[in-house]
């Protein structure tokens, strides 16, 4: 069906997504990963302004999560805290499956893309980065972090090159912004170009961080 941002919500194997092609060329493949209790239509809030280049691929998360929405991890009894990277890491590898099987269907180039995430999706975004930085292009961390068990994946600058944005509210109780700033270093150990937006709200993009990361993806 069409939705009325002109979004269609689509199904492809066992994934359920909302997707919005691209209304100008050059097209290049978007993917936007929502936070914990989210779904595929909690991104599409931030995109009015994106670049109309953009073919936008927003799934929705593999496993329910306890209350609401989805998570991009399983839980198990006893799962607690941020999620690591062995946690992540099955479904970064499925999301890499999903984007070639997508750009078949739609006959778009997704050699590489571009990905952004918030919170959940922000640490899906990053291990996506660190485990295949030959597919991603540019990446935007919203609200995130770098799971654990990512420290071997920063050696040999695999980063170099890539431009990372960040996104953080320095009064994040989620997410405490000491943790978002130690990620952003981790980040640039790694090789990465990385611009930051820090505004004092909570765990959510501010204004200021949203037209800052749509200047981003338009450069």
């Amino acid at each position: 069906m069409l939705a009325e941002n002109n979004t269609e919500l689509k199904t492809i194997n066992d994934w359920v997504m909302r997707t919005r092609a691209a209304t100008q060329t050059p097209a290049r493949l978007l993917l936007m990963l929502h936070g914990l209790s989210g779904d595929e239509d909690s991104m599409w809030v931030f995109t009015n302004n994106f670049p109309k280049t953009y073919s936008t691929l927003a799934p929705r998360a593999i496993h329910p999560a306890p209350q609401m929405g989805f998570t991009w991890r399983p839980l198990q009894p006893g799962t607690f805290g941020r999620p690591s990277l062995e946690e992540l890491r099955p479904a970064a590898e499925a999301l890499i499956n999903l984007v070639d099987v997508f750009a078949r269907e739609t006959g778009l180039d997704a050699t590489t893309f571009d990905a952004i995430g918030f919170s959940q999706g922000a640490a899906l975004t990053n291990v996506l980065s660190f485990l295949f930085p030959h597919r991603i292009g540019k990446a935007a961390i919203l609200a995130g972090f770098i799971p654990s068990g990512m420290e071997s994946l920063g050696e040999g600058n695999p980063l170099t090159g890539k431009s990372v944005f960040v996104a953080h509210g320095t009064l994040d109780e989620t997410v405490p912004i000491d943790r978002a700033r130690a990620s952003i270093q981790f980040l640039k150990d790694a090789g990465a170009q990385v611009t930051v937006s820090e505004s004092a709200v909570g765990h959510k993009l501010s204004v200021d961080g949203l037209r800052a990361l749509e200047t981003f993806l338009r450069a």
